[in-house]
């Protein structure tokens, strides 16, 4: 977890002295030459459990909240992109499917920063200070990728409930294994990936090295409102980049059985046929809008609770 003096890393507890952290200031304010943020890692011996479950306790947090904030928001950007032609939206049922969402939500934020957090610490430790940010990016791959296998289900229920195609989260996935069996739960799987993968690892790098040269800049811990517009920062500018593959990952995960797309590259060459290039941007506005709210709550919350579950750490050390 995040100390309160400028070492950066989650290791260090708050006991530095006034002139270790000049120290450390001084040799901080020689890296910021160097192509990416430098971080300095403290010296207590890495706990790998420990960052598991602080991760895992403070990414459900931050997913649950988040998501029942902007449901509504993602609901109106998933109808924007099943849209065809001149299509109309409708406004009814925004919070369609949120019960169910949440179900798979919470266990997948869970596990994406619970994987997230130890491998973001122990690659920090393998690369040299001044490519941190490969570091950030390859944990940020990792954690997607371990949490795709909850988040492309939970995804796919989420959207056929949003379009109208189901009313409840159960019913939508028993006829979804009826209809289209195990793999029909897992539609999209490969565009989901497209998106996601570099989404979080884009997202989570911009992230951690503004988050890092600010604090250099600062020589300070940052608070929590400068954590959060960092964090809609970093996800509305992923968001933004990341639209045509959402576009392609929504309509692939919303076809059913009906088939109209054959795969990405299909699905890519059918679009822009039928609808022309405009089309990979539809609900850019929402999907930043909703990204960029998203990040500032996730990263706030995720911070704040990182911090809290640190202290208590501390607490109990003083203790024992």
């Amino acid at each position: 977890m995040d100390p309160p003096i400028l070492s950066i890393d989650s290791g260090s507890h708050p006991t530095t002295s006034p002139d270790v952290c000049r120290s450390k200031f001084s040799n901080s304010t020689m890296e910021i030459r160097k192509p990416f943020a430098s971080v300095t890692m403290g010296e207590e011996p890495f706990n790998f459990l420990r960052a598991l479950c602080d991760g895992v306790i403070a990414g459900a947090t931050a997913g649950v909240v988040v998501e029942t904030v902007l449901y509504p928001i993602d609901t109106i950007k998933t109808r924007l992109q099943v849209a065809h032609g001149g299509s109309k939206i409708y406004w009814r049922g925004l919070y369609s499917g949120l019960a169910g969402n949440l179900a798979g939500v919470l266990p997948a934020s869970a596990i994406f920063v619970g994987i997230y957090e130890p491998t973001k610490q122990k690659l920090l430790r393998v690369f040299p200070e001044n490519l941190s940010a490969f570091a950030h990016l390859t944990a940020g791959a990792i954690g997607g990728a371990a949490s795709s296998l909850i988040r492309v289900p939970t995804e796919v229920v989420k959207q056929r409930m949003q379009t109208g195609q189901f009313t409840t989260a159960p019913n939508a996935v028993r006829l979804i294994v009826a209809r289209e069996g195990i793999r029909g739960l897992y539609a999209g799987y490969s565009s989901f990936l497209l998106r996601d993968l570099p989404f979080d690892a884009i997202q989570f790098c911009i992230y951690e090295q503004i988050r890092i040269g600010y604090k250099i800049a600062a020589r300070r811990e940052l608070n929590d409102p400068e954590n959060a517009i960092i964090g809609a920062f970093a996800g509305a500018i992923t968001g933004a980049i990341t639209t045509p593959l959402d576009v392609m990952k929504t309509r692939l995960m919303v076809q059913g059985s009906a088939n109209q797309y054959k795969g990405i590259l299909n699905c890519a060459q059918t679009i822009l046929r039928e609808e022309g290039p405009a089309a990979f941007l539809k609900g850019i506005g929402p999907r930043m809008l909703w990204i960029g709210i998203g990040g500032s709550i996730f990263f706030g919350i995720l911070e704040r609770t990182k911090l809290l579950l640190s202290q208590r750490h501390f607490d109990l050390g003083q203790k024992s």
